[in-house]
Order: structure tokens, then C-alpha cells, then sequence
């Protein structure tokens, strides 16, 4: 059984795959002063949930936007799993060229989601993830990993938003009863549903234009479901592509 771990800013997300089909996933929230041990104990709690022990995984993956959490997990997995675990950075075959300046920049996340979108669409797409950043990840006809573009996310601005201004509160992110808000904390949703969306059909309709009208939008990421109703550029949303792209390229290097 492979165990494919995503660590991203805020939540790590983690499945278990058979015969490459995903069994189950979970979230927990990233800690980035976990230690390896730290995180065996929280593997093996949430496994147990769903009755399956360390012993059943032979084979891991890990991507990380956390540096200092990548070797604390390859160090869980030599410790409690008993094999050496594949981390996504620099050596690691993708089977995608990639056309960046320096490409150890480039976010193992945004790698692994490009490699996941093209394999399904086998033409143009871009990958937009709704993380802590918002990121758009461009691939094109002939599966090249051409570059991206970096925004705050959703979290990020309403943080900043508040924290900058006095008056303003702190809301839970929920859809806008109307585009006019009539209470403050309805402009704030407004202003964070209907401007975040059209961040994304702006940009999308840009990349289209270099890329071609057909390129597929395929929208990830914990709070794609918030944004993505409001869009008019997005095709589909699909929360299980990083997953995805971590169990294609460890069947790539092994």
C-alpha cells in the first residue's frame, strides 16, 4: 500500500493508495515544529481510524512547502515504516520539461499538480490551487511546465484585512447574501467572494489567450469550493489532484 503525504502551509493532506486507486485521505493541520516521531504517532492514529496499520504501507511519497517538514517525515517513514520514503525536490523524474528560470524554485505542490493535470487532459491546462497562496500553474500542448503566477490567498487577505483595520471584523468565509452588501460583515464577503473570483477569471482568461481558448482550469485546494460557484473560467475542481500527482510520480521513480 503507498501512502502519499501532501504538506502544505496550513493542513497536511494524506491518502493511502492500492493497486492505484485511493482507499481513503485525511487532513490534519501542519505543524511546522513536528518532529518524526511526532508524526508517527499521527499517522498511525488516524490509520487506525479506518483500521489500517503502519505495517500495510511499503511504499511513501511526500511533497513539502514546509522545508524543515520533508525530513522529518523521511525520517518517520525510515523509523516506523521501515522503508525509505520518496520526497519531491530536485533529481526526482517527472516526465514534464520544465521551462523555469531556476526550477528548484519551483513548489513541489505546484510540480506534483501540473504532472496530475496534464496526465488527465494530454493537452494545454493550468492548475489553479486555492492554498494559502493562490497559485496558477500554466502546462502546455506538449506537457512543458511553463512557468506561474504567485497571489496572497483567501486567508492570507482577510487576515491582513482585519488585523490592518481597526473597525473591521474578523467573519468566517461563507457565500454573500448579496454583490451590495447590507452589514459590514456582508461587504467584507462580497468584497472577498466576488474580487477573489474574479482574480481567477482574469487571469485565466490571460493565460487562455497565450495557451489557446481550449486549455482546460482545473481548480484545487482547500477553499476552491468558496471561490469556484462565482467563477465563469474554472472546469472543474477536483480536491484529490495533489494525491493524484504524488501517486504518478512515485510509480515515475520506482
Amino acid at each position: 500500500m503507498l501512502l502519499v503525504v501532501d504538506v502544505g502551509n496550513t493542513q497536511t493532506h494524506f491518502g493511502t493508495i492500492l493497486d492505484g486507486r485511493l482507499l481513503e485521505h485525511w487532513r490534519f493541520a501542519t505543524v511546522r515544529v513536528s518532529t518524526a516521531d511526532e508524526l508517527g504517532a499521527a499517522l498511525r492514529a488516524l490509520l487506525e481510524l479506518r483500521g489500517v496499520g503502519l505495517a500495510d504501507l511499503d511504499s511513501s511519497i511526500v511533497s513539502s512547502t514546509v522545508p524543515a517538514l520533508g525530513p522529518e517525515w523521511a525520517t518517520m517513514a525510515e523509523r516506523y515504516l521501515g522503508h525509505r520514503m520518496l520526497v519531491v525536490g530536485p533529481g526526482v523524474r517527472t516526465g514534464m520539461p520544465l521551462r523555469y528560470d531556476n526550477p528548484r524554485e519551483i513548489g513541489a505542490d505546484r510540480l506534483v499538480n501540473a504532472v496530475a493535470a496534464y496526465e488527465r487532459v494530454r493537452g494545454a491546462c493550468i492548475v489553479v490551487d486555492f492554498g494559502t497562496a493562490i497559485t496558477y500553474d500554466p502546462v502546455s500542448a506538449d506537457g512543458e511546465y511553463l512557468g506561474g503566477i504567485i497571489t496572497p490567498g483567501i486567508e492570507i487577505s482577510l487576515d491582513a484585512l482585519t488585523n490592518r483595520a481597526a473597525q473591521l471584523p474578523k467573519i468566517d468565509l461563507g457565500p454573500p447574501r448579496s454583490l451590495i452588501g447590507k452589514s459590514t460583515v456582508d461587504a467584507i464577503r462580497s468584497g472577498i467572494i466576488y474580487g477573489f473570483a474574479g482574480q481567477v477569471d482574469a487571469i485565466v482568461t490571460r493565460l487562455r489567450a497565450e495557451l489557446g481558448a481550449e486549455t482546460e482550469a482545473i481548480a484545487t485546494g482547500g477553499l476552491a469550493g468558496h471561490i469556484v460557484p462565482y467563477t465563469d473560467t474554472i472546469d472543474e475542481v477536483d480536491d484529490l489532484l495533489t494525491l493524484e500527482g504524488l501517486r504518478l510520480l512515485h510509480e515515475r521513480n520506482t
